[in-house]
C-alpha cells in the first residue's frame, strides 16, 4: 500500500537523521526539569536478585577499566577522537545537549568495523554516543554542515540531521552506541559492519547537563579489519506506535492528543506527525488509536536473514518491552523478554544465530507507565501531556533493533 510504504519511510528517513528539531521547543518543554537532584530518586523498577535497583536516569555509574581484547588476525585498531573541546551548552534553557561530531577514520579502501569501544572525555556529563556511518556520497554533506558551526558540531535532538537516501528500516546506518555502563564491543570473529572507503563517521552525543557542564572530548577506538571473508552485518529496525493517556484525574491541554502531536512537531518538525500516524497505519492498518499502556507492532520480514543479536529502545516512561519471532504459531520464539526496563542498560544483547525466513512474523511489544511522572526526578514538574512518539528524553518510543547477517 502506497501510505504504508510512505509512513516507513518517513520513519526511516526520521532515525537516519532527516528530522529538523527546534530546540527553542525542545527546551521549553524539557527545561521544566531543570533543578530536581537524583540524590533519592524512586528506583524504575524492580530490585533483582544481586539487589541492584534497575533506575530510570541515575547518576552514571562507575565501571571498572579493562583490558582491551586482543586483536584478531587481520585485525587493526585506529582511534578517532571529537576535533573540538566542546563545552555543552543547551540551546536555551533545557538540561540536554544533544551535539554531533564529523569523524575521519581515514580508511583508505573498503573495510568492516570488527569492534569498538567508546571513551566519554567527561563520563558524568555524557548520556549516550550514537556512531553512524556516512558514505563516501555523503562526505562533502557531512563536512559542509560541520562547516557551518566553524568545526564545532551541530546540535542535532533526533537524529544527525543528514539526509540518508540509503536508509531504510531494514539496514540503519548505525555502527555503534554507548551509554552508562558500557565497555569495549567486539563483534564476533565471523562478521563486521561495512565501512567503504572514504566514509566518515557521526558521532552524537547527548550531554546531561544536571551532572555538571565541563568542556569534553569524547574519542573511538575502532577496530578495522579489511577481510574479505566476513560478512556484512545490518541493522534492523522494527518500531511501533506509543498511545499513552493521561492518567485518570489528571488534565492538561496536552493531555488532548491532537495538541500532543502538534507539540512534537513544533519541537522536532513536520514528520513528526506522519510518524505517530503512520506507525498507526503500518502496525494496525488505521489511523484510529487505541490508547493504552501496551502498544504492539508485528511487521513481515521480507528477505531471509540470520538474528545475531537483538535490543530494545523506550525511554524514561517504559516499564518492559518483548520481542517475538512468529507469535501465535508453532515456530514461536522470544527474542528479548525486558520484564523490567531500565533506561540506563540499553546493550545490544547476543543470541544464538536464528534464521528468519521471508513471511515470518516480527513482533515489537512495550509497555510504559505514567506514574513514573511522580518517581523519577527528571520527570517531576513536567505537565502531564498524552505520549506520543517523540525523539526528546522526556517523550517516548518503542523500538526493537536486530543485528542481523543476510544468508
Amino acid at each position: 500500500m502506497p501510505a504504508v510504504a510512505a509512513a516507513l519511510t518517513a520513519f526511516a528517513l526520521l532515525v537516519a537523521g532527516c528530522g529538523t528539531p527546534n530546540p527553542t521547543a525542545q527546551a521549553r518543554l524539557e527545561g521544566h526539569a531543570t533543578g530536581h537532584p537524583t540524590t533519592g530518586a524512586a528506583q524504575h523498577g524492580a530490585t533483582g536478585a544481586t539487589g541492584a535497583a534497575a533506575t530510570g536516569h541515575p547518576a552514571p555509574r562507575p565501571v571498572a577499566p579493562a583490558e582491551p581484547a586482543a586483536l584478531r588476525a587481520g585485525e587493526t585498531m585506529r582511534t578517532v577522537t571529537s576535533p573540538v573541546l566542546y563545552t555543552p551548552k543547551a540551546p536555551t534553557i533545557g538540561t540536554d545537549d544533544y551535539r554531533c561530531f564529523v569523524l575521519d577514520p581515514k580508511v583508505a579502501r573498503d573495510a568492516f568495523v570488527t569492534g569498538f569501544d567508546i571513551a566519554p572525555g567527561q563520563p558524568a556529563e555524557v548520556h549516550h554516543v550514537i556512531l553512524f556511518r556516512v558514505p563516501p556520497s555523503a562526505a562533502s554533506a557531512a563536512r559542509a554542515k560541520d562547516a557551518g558551526s566553524g568545526g564545532n558540531g551541530w546540535t542535532c535532538f533526533g537524529g544527525t540531521g543528514l539526509g540518508s537516501r540509503g536508509a531504510s528500516l531494514d539496514d540503519a546506518p548505525w555502527v555503534g552506541a554507548w551509554a552508562p555502563g558500557g565497555r569495549e564491543n567486539v563483534l564476533p570473529a565471523d562478521v563486521g559492519i561495512p565501512l567503504q572507503r572514504g566514509s566518515l563517521l557521526i558521532m552524537q552525543v547527548h550531554y546531561n547537563l544536571r551532572h555538571g557542564v565541563t568542556p569534553d572530548r569524547t574519542s573511538v577506538k575502532l577496530r578495522l579489519s579489511a577481510s574479505s571473508t566476513l560478512k556484512p552485518l545490518e541493522t534492523m529496525l522494527y518500531p511501533a506506535p506509543v498511545e499513552l493517556p493521561c492518567r485518570p484525574g489528571k488534565s492538561g491541554p496536552l493531555c488532548d492528543r491532537s495538541a500532543a502531536i502538534a507539540d512534537v512537531t513544533a519541537r522536532f518538525g513536520a514528520m513528526s506527525g506522519p510518524i505517530v500516524n503512520g506507525l498507526l497505519l503500518v502496525c494496525s492498518g488505521t489511523v484510529i488509536p487505541t490508547p493504552g499502556p501496551t502498544q504492539s507492532c508485528t511487521r513481515q520480514v521480507e528477505q531471509p536473514a540470520t538474528i545475531r543479536a537483538v535490543a530494545g529502545h523506550m525511554h524514561l516512561l517504559g516499564s518492559s518491552l518483548r520481542i517475538e519471532l512468529n507469535p501465535g504459531t508453532p515456530r514461536a520464539k522470544i527474542l528479548l523478554d525486558i520484564k523490567v526496563w531500565d533506561f540506563d542498560n540499553q546493550g545490544s544483547v547476543p543470541i544464538p544465530a536464528t534464521a528468519i525466513r521471508r513471511g515470518d512474523s516480527i513482533k515489537v511489544s512495550c509497555t510504559h507507565d505514567q506514574a513514573w511522572r511522580d518517581k523519577l526526578p527528571d520527570l517531576q514538574g513536567l505537565p502531564e501531556r498524552y505520549v506520543v512518539w517523540g525523539e526528546g528524553t522526556t517523550d517516548e518510543m518503542c523500538l526493537g533493533l536486530l543485528s542481523v547477517t543476510r544468508p
